[in-house]
């Protein structure tokens, strides 16, 4: 018997990582998914000036002694930012220069993931519970040799890996989206990327497809219609699907046990495709509030249970 916590589109929610991490344990579970998208998209200067410092988060300009400093730095990794000291004139440079400002959000990033992978290493090791991490279309791509250099979590990109007799299969590669981010590519291209690893699963009925991207018109897809200046058609009322047409086809082909998904964050649900059981949780970090599924496989029976929770 083997029971997965999966959640994902963390976004950099120190908040929901902790959760993550945590969930193990509350939840009983042997082994921990992290889908796509788990890094935080902005940092959040905090400037120092005549002996205060000062900062703004969620459009609110506020101003705090250095003994409140700490607090206010776990505040912003609370909602999915970076933190980041420093003086008048260095925010001055970075408002000036792009490259510069690029520079200095990766190297900030990736000193984000460091700090998760110590954070579950602390909190894992002696444990015997297994982490699987695999970054999402919104993650760099220099985020994979920061988890790969991890002694505890293990990256998930473009491998087949055996988890107690269950085959996993994983990419957080997904269809073009309107925002050109850094892990996108044609339908044809990522039927290939998943193909190269489905055909490598010798036993569908004992497979796990981890595939950041959900299904085309599964309704784990629906999101609100935007239109070419990326603002919301009526409202946000509007949805559409959005998902990947390849990851569908290859579900319907392959029909594995069990598909993990995520990208879209309000699409939370429980499907079939065939044989297959697919489910996106769902994303809630900007409130810090983790959304997630529990799975319990048997190996005789396939899926035992599955439950959707948030807290």
């Amino acid at each position: 018997m083997s029971k997965i916590f999966f959640a994902t589109d963390l976004h950099g929610s120190e908040m929901c990582w902790r959760k993550f991490l945590n969930a193990a344990k509350f939840y009983d579970a042997d082994v921990l998914i992290c889908g796509g998208d788990m890094t935080g998209k902005a940092i959040v200067p905090i400037v120092r000036e005549n002996g205060h410092f000062t900062f703004t988060l969620a459009g609110v300009e506020q101003a705090v002694g250095a003994e409140q400093v700490g607090e206010i730095e776990a505040q912003i990794r609370r909602k999915g930012y970076y933190p980041l000291q420093m003086s008048v004139e260095r925010l001055h440079e970075l408002d000036q220069d792009e490259k510069m400002r690029a520079e200095t959000f990766q190297q900030v990033m990736l000193e984000g993931v460091d700090r998760w992978m110590g954070m579950a290493a602390d909190k894992l090791r002696g444990t015997g519970v297994r982490c699987f991490v695999c970054p999402g279309n919104d993650d760099e791509m220099d985020v994979d040799d920061v988890i790969r250099r991890s002694d505890l979590v293990e990256l998930g990109e473009g491998k087949m890996v055996e988890i107690d007799g269950w085959t996993m299969i994983s990419t957080g590669w997904s269809n073009h989206t309107p925002w050109n981010t850094h892990r996108e590519e044609t339908e044809e291209q990522l039927a290939k990327r998943i193909e190269a690893m489905a055909k490598q699963v010798s036993d569908p009925s004992h497979a796990i497809f981890n595939l950041h991207c959900p299904p085309y018109k599964s309704g784990l897809d629906e999101a609100p219609a935007i239109d070419a200046d990326l603002r919301l058609l009526h409202g946000g009322r509007a949805l559409r699907p959005v998902g990947s047409t390849a990851v569908r086809e290859a579900i319907e082909k392959h029909q594995p046990l069990l598909s993990l998904h995520g990208h879209i964050h309000e699409s939370k649900g429980a499907i079939k495709i065939g044989k297959t059981l697919s489910i996106n949780p769902g994303s809630s970090y900007e409130e810090g509030m983790l959304m997630g599924a529990i799975i319990q496989l048997d190996p005789k029976k396939g899926i035992k249970s599955y439950q959707l929770v948030n807290g």
